[in-house]
């Protein structure tokens, strides 16, 4: 079952110890489009602090359950990094949260002069602060790459526009998630506004770039393939026969 990623948001996590907090947001990387990290907001507790936590922590998880699991202690998230609004998701904040959690660190992409390569050169993003793309506008302007150039948000990310190869067909609605590996393996993809009338799933393997600075993901498709796409209806799901079937369409791997 590959759920909506919205459909998590909001759900409780809880330690071996109590209630940590509440998760509001997912941190993906954009090379293998896995999920790096749960950013949860914590109750009064920890005065309300937002902090991440990794999905090597989190146990086995049911949609159903509506809440998330970890082995983590309070104390291990207090000692933990706090995610702040205007700091950069670095490395180096992640390598404390993973030492602060006595877990070991899990990095998918390479780091080469101390960033990551990006999809492609032209499409650098900006690192993850934790604040909305206007906020930190409007606190400056855009900042200098200072974090992890690779790490993205999902709610940054969602309603970013799609862009084929001859023209805009949509924007980002939501995401796929497969939970048993946390790779996001298809955007949500709402083409109403461009007359296609439909939403409609596609592959990250179709992802030519993503250009931060005009909220912009690119993709090797066509107008006409959107178009004659394969609808998707949240209200029937994903079964295998639909993707091999959205896969053929587009000829992507994993078609037959």
């Amino acid at each position: 079952m590959l759920p909506v990623i919205s459909a998590l948001e909001g759900f409780p996590l809880d330690s071996t110890d109590g209630r940590i907090g509440v998760v509001t947001d997912f941190l993906f990387d954009d090379a293998s489009w896995r999920v790096r990290w749960l950013v949860v907001e914590c109750g009064v507790w920890l005065k309300g602090r937002k902090v991440l936590i990794p999905p090597s922590a989190v146990a086995p998880f049911r949609l159903d359950d509506q809440r998330f699991d970890t082995k983590l202690t309070r104390a291990q998230v207090a000692a933990g990094p706090e995610l702040s609004d205007d700091e950069p998701v670095s490395q180096q904040m992640e390598q404390r949260a993973y030492s602060s959690y006595s877990l070991a660190p899990e990095w998918d992409s390479p780091y080469l002069g101390g960033l990551p390569g990006a999809i492609s050169s032209e499409f650098v993003t900006a690192p993850y602060f934790g604040i909305g793309e206007e906020e930190l506008a409007g606190a400056g302007g855009v900042a200098e790459p200072q974090g992890d150039s690779h790490l993205r948000s999902v709610k940054e990310v969602t309603g970013y526009h799609i862009r084929a190869r001859d023209g805009t067909v949509g924007h980002v609605e939501n995401f796929l998630l497969d939970l048993e590996t946390w790779k996001l393996r298809y955007f949500v993809v709402d083409t109403r506004n461009w007359g296609f009338g439909k939403h409609v799933l596609m592959s990250f393997t179709a992802v030519t770039g993503i250009q931060w600075s005009d909220r912009e993901v690119a993709l090797d498709v066509t107008r006409e393939q959107v178009k004659s796409s394969p609808t998707w209806d949240p209200l029937v799901g994903f079964d295998e026969l639909q993707r091999l079937d959205l896969h053929e369409h587009y000829g992507w791997p994993g078609a037959v």
